[in-house]
């Protein structure tokens, strides 16, 4: 399995398991959020009327599909949990990557 390296599963290891048959099922490795401190704030933002948060990641990150970052840096494991009007989203760099905070 090979994945784009903008996605989510890009670094996610595959393992393999035999199936009672003996054929082989190829799967990914279960992914665990990452530590919050693995992020660097750019700013926050507080989410209004009609906001969707692939919209949200297109205005800040410039890829509708990168949404997963911003789920990532907040943890959230349903993207929905972060449309609420007045919910705030981190808008951070990538994980691992430093910077400089509320740049």
């Amino acid at each position: 399995m090979t994945f784009p390296a903008t996605s989510r599963y890009y670094s996610t290891a595959t393992a393999e398991f035999e199936a009672p048959d003996g054929s082989i099922i190829r799967h990914l490795r279960r992914r665990f959020l990452p530590a919050l401190d693995r992020f660097t704030l750019l700013q926050e933002y507080q989410v209004t009327e009609g906001d969707r948060l692939d919209n949200v990641t297109a205005r800040f990150l410039g890829d509708p599909e990168q949404f997963w970052r911003i789920c990532d840096a907040n943890p959230i494991m349903r993207p929905q949990e972060l449309e609420s009007i007045g919910t705030s989203i981190r808008i951070t760099l990538p994980e691992g990557i430093p910077g400089t905070p509320n740049a």
